[in-house]
């Protein structure tokens, strides 16, 4: 078995896919277009939802690519082994052409192939859906396993939990999926050690999803009409696996920042238990912010949505840079070690070099006198302390409101010879993130990039929303993120200023002439650089020869989109601006109604 790096495997794997047929195409922005169940993309399946739906994807029915993603939801596991906030996941799929057979053989290639990843057939195992009351046991998947050479025993039947994939929401695709695995040679735990076991003798480093059922209404199950196949291997946990490191912070795509958190600190990585997890946190949350700040949609730091996630990455990393003792102003040196890292593989960083550091030590900045104000607080609350305790209460306001860890204020009380309520702070910590996991559950009710007619007329009306603000406001204007749910758009774009209440009136009724004009909505495929000839707006893709979809809407707007569109504006109604406000710095958003 060959040891690979990151840059290795990302070619690997594309250039396996292309052969077999499959188009590469870009990485979709971190920020989902339209889609208001996730604040970011979470899997390299959220950007082609519309095609797993049935919509023609104009690359054909076979796709690859490496997908940027963010997941924040364990944000305070990072620091151990394993979690990150972003990372890349590698993928395939079918569009409703080949289904297990192709996928499960191409994967055993891939993983065993000397020319690939040459992994021995007996360091691998498999795990398979072992069946319930809503779909049979996936005898199908586990024959064509032991076609490929794996012998029973490396195949393993597991329930929903394990081997099964969505819907995302209450209805939609769905399916059993089959897990590859890595056996460390650890010995078994117990009689029943598996993949599902947590003790480390199997680690997971690929999933084939085969989205073959529709959950209906009424929980049952129907086969779909278009069969996909949907795949992801997380490319620092495969790196990670392959190479036998005990850690995804030893892999390329991590050793060089920490060496320079090392320079920083002048302290050592590995040598104590609590700097490392500090080190690790700060590798982490710096990597995902340059990544959210340079995307090709972009983020900055603000109070909401996105920008908040990112605020509270760059702070908790200035946090632990202070206490390596990491002077302030070398977040943005270490961001910029991440732009050089990835840039060749995505431009955007590049692009966006300055951009990022501004917005780190702008933000820095910020968080610097937020922490001022936060010592004046922490000298008001012991002032009134007694019994000699900070109860939990008062400490989680600390870290709520003015970013003080517990250590932190833990070690300022010990200075003043005080304790402080760590179990009652837990409480209250446990309750926040009760109610934060209770407000992401709620994201999702109602499923996966929602494509009712409504939301379709709302998607219709950015569109035109976009064209008008670019007449009113000037060319500066480009999308930097739209939201649709049933009732609402929300459209965020840039511009420098509030608008007057003048230009928000002229913006809404220009999009109300072009609805009144009743336009057909024309979809053609063409080249990027055909796109771009005919003055089409839109992210647009650095691939040479790249075909996309473009929407056209009469004289008055033509996008680069993915769908789903009205057929004509006079489908949509009366549209109605309800509000504009301040997203973040440079950024405004517009939330509109159609009536």
């Amino acid at each position: 078995m060959k040891k690979i790096n990151a840059k290795d495997l990302r070619s690997l794997y594309l250039d396996f896919f292309n052969k077999k047929g499959h188009a590469v195409i870009r990485s979709a922005s971190l920020i989902p277009e339209n889609d208001p169940t996730v604040l970011f993309t979470t899997a390299g399946m959220h950007p082609l939802t519309p095609y797993l739906l049935g919509q023609k994807h104009p690359a054909g029915n076979r796709l690859t690519d490496v997908q940027k993603c963010v997941r924040t939801g364990d944000i305070d596991e990072v620091g151990d082994a394993s979690h990150c906030t972003f990372f890349e996941m590698l993928g395939n799929w079918s569009l409703g052409d080949y289904f297990k057979k192709e996928a499960i053989s191409w994967s055993f290639e891939f993983l065993t192939s000397e020319k690939y990843l040459n992994i021995p057939v007996d360091r691998l195992a498999v795990s398979v859906f072992a069946g319930d009351d809503d779909a049979p046991r996936d005898e199908e998947s586990a024959q064509l396993w032991q076609a490929c050479g794996l012998k029973k025993e490396q195949i393993f039947y597991l329930p929903k939990k394990n081997n099964w994939w969505g819907p995302a929401g209450i209805t939609g695709p769905c399916g059993p999926d089959t897990e590859m695995f890595f056996d460390t040679g650890k010995p078994k735990c117990s009689a029943q050690c598996g993949p599902q076991c947590d003790c480390g003798k199997y680690l997971e480093i690929w999933n084939d999803v085969f989205m073959q059922y529709n959950k209906k209404e009424d929980g049952t199950f129907e086969p779909l009409k278009q069969k996909n196949v949907d795949t992801g291997m997380g490319l620092e946990r495969t790196v990670c696996v392959i190479n036998g490191y005990t850690s995804v912070y030893e892999t390329d795509l991590f050793s060089g920042a920490i060496k320079c958190i090392e320079e920083m600190s002048g302290k050592k990585y590995g040598v104590d238990e609590n700097q490392t997890k500090a080190m690790r946190i700060i590798a982490d949350h710096v990597r995902t912010a340059t990544f959210m700040l340079g995307d090709q949609i972009g983020v900055t730091p603000s109070n909401v949505d996105q920008g908040y996630v990112l605020r509270r990455l760059i702070r908790r990393a200035i946090r632990f840079m202070r206490q390596l003792g990491i002077q302030k102003g070398e977040m943005s040196k270490l961001a910029m070690h991440y732009v050089d890292l990835y840039q060749e593989v995505y431009t955007e960083l590049k692009d966006n070099r300055q951009k990022i550091a501004d917005e780190i030590n702008k933000e820095e900045e910020k968080f610097s006198k937020a922490l001022e104000q936060g010592i004046k607080e922490f000298e008001r609350v012991i002032a009134k302390v007694q019994n000699g305790t900070i109860d939990g209460q008062t400490a989680f306001r600390l870290y709520d409101t003015f970013g003080f860890p517990i250590e932190m204020t833990v070690e300022f009380a010990k200075e003043k010879g005080l304790a402080v309520d760590e179990k009652g702070f837990r409480e209250k910590f446990a309750e926040h993130q009760k109610k934060s996991q209770l407000g992401s559950e709620q994201r999702f009710k109602g499923g996966l990039a929602d494509h009712s007619e409504q939301t379709t007329k709302l998607h219709t009306a950015t569109h035109l929303l976009q064209a008008a603000l670019r007449k009113v406001l000037g060319n500066e204007v480009a999308q930097k993120g739209s939201n649709i749910t049933e009732e609402r758009l929300r459209f965020d774009f840039s511009f420098s200023r509030p608008m007057t209440k003048e230009e928000v009136e002229q913006t809404q009724k220009l999009v109300n002439e072009a609805i009144k004009r009743k336009m057909t909505v024309v979809c053609e495929e063409m080249t990027v650089e055909q796109a771009k000839a005919q003055g089409a707006i839109g992210l647009f893709g650095d691939k040479y020869g790249e075909v996309v979809k473009v929407y056209t809407i009469g004289d008055f707007s033509k996008e680069i989109c993915g769908g789903p569109h009205a057929s004509n504006t006079g489908d949509l109604g009366e549209f109605v601006i309800t509000k504009e406000q301040s997203s973040s710095s440079g950024v405004r958003r517009i939330k509109a109604e159609l009536r």
